[in-house]
């Protein structure tokens, strides 16, 4: 039986790390500079693509890359079937996003995210060390090119019954995802993911227990204590997301920055009135509203519904009107340096553990 220490070693030599963590891939919140700062430190970076052309996907690996280690992760969603439509229902939506920012246009539910097949050709191309996903499993066609090739696929999963589709599926890592995560619930089947939620002292224990290949813990890990947790339950590396989003390289907007500093973790909440997916974020004005509200459209749709008066937020430094995903333990996270904040995690877990 390995050590947790063990685990996190054999885990590093694979992946070519020195240190178990993880930089979570955050789609609209990875910008270059920040996975260099984690993988200079000696983890991972990570970039969620979800919104990214495949020019844009290729720039990010190439820059990433260029300086440093080349340790990275390219993740996607698996998209779901196409959403229905209800004009009427959108409709309503409208007028009542309108009262929080500019009127939304009649065609704002209408924009799609870019071409899945497009976006993962372009993964091929940039040839990462990782592909992961999230939202479901990769076509077996694409899991049998990535194997060609070399690439691990890391599989986000938010259930033991994910974790054994994915594992059948070909996945190389399972990466357990905590109720306590920021950000969109990762649900294989997107209706039941408030219903079928699980803590990650719940989740990660169990996926461990029921899979062969290693586990990545995510949710809800902000300092080494909750590193050192994660290892102990079974887990051979962490992946943070909110836990770095005030180091500086992550350029986050100040007020959301703020907002995480200050977070409490019963300040959070999961919602659906941002995308139309489940996602837990810093509770606002605007999300107490939608709760009792028109219920949101399906995801993309209430995205493109919302899109405007998140723009006019940002722009304004309103946080209640930002979308500003927050993860339960988010105030661990201190502003410092990326490449700093991963070192520390790691050497306190390492005392922790030793």
């Amino acid at each position: 039986m390995t050590t947790p220490l063990d685990r996190a070693d054999q885990f590093c030599r694979r992946f070519g790390l020195r240190l178990p963590i993880l930089l979570a891939p955050m789609a609209g919140a990875c910008p270059p500079a920040l996975s260099i700062a984690v993988a200079g430190a000696g983890g991972m970076g990570a970039c969620g693509a979800l919104l990214m052309q495949p020019d844009a996907i290729a720039a990010w690996a190439s820059q990433v890359r260029t300086h440093s280690n080349g340790a990275f992760q390219l993740n996607l969603w698996i998209p779901d079937p196409p959403p229905a439509r209800d004009a009427a229902h959108e409709a309503e939506l409208r007028g009542f996003l309108g009262q929080w920012g500019p009127a939304v246009a009649e065609n704002a539910a209408d924009a799609a995210p870019p071409d899945f097949a497009a976006q993962c050709e372009a993964l091929l191309a940039a040839g990462p060390a990782v592909v992961s996903s999230i939202m479901g499993v990769y076509p077996p066609g694409f899991v049998a090119r990535l194997k060609e090739r070399g690439i691990a696929w890391f599989a986000t999963v938010s259930t033991v019954a994910e974790a054994l589709a994915a594992e059948a599926a070909g996945a190389d890592v399972i990466v357990a995802q905590g109720s306590e995560a920021g950000g969109h619930r990762g649900a294989f089947d997107a209706a039941a993911a408030e219903r079928r939620s699980v803590g990650l002292f719940a989740l990660l224990p169990a996926v461990a227990d029921a899979v062969r290949v290693p586990v990545v813990a995510t949710g809800g890990i902000a300092d080494g204590r909750g590193v050192a947790a994660a290892l102990l339950l079974g887990a051979s590396a962490a992946q943070i997301g909110s836990g770095l989003l005030r180091a500086p390289e992550a350029g986050t907007h100040p007020a959301w920055a703020d907002a995480l500093a200050a977070a409490r973790p019963e300040d959070t909440v999961v919602t659906r009135a941002f995308s139309g997916r489940a996602g837990r974020s810093i509770a606002t004005v605007y999300t107490e509203a939608a709760a009792a509200g028109p219920a949101p459209a399906p995801y993309p749709v209430q995205r493109g519904l919302t899109a405007a008066m998140r723009a006019a937020g940002q722009q304004a430094g309103d946080l209640q009107r930002m979308q500003a995903w927050a993860g339960q333990a988010a105030a661990l996270g201190r502003a410092e340096p990326a490449g700093e904040a991963v070192r520390r995690l790691w050497e306190e877990a390492r005392r922790l553990l030793a």
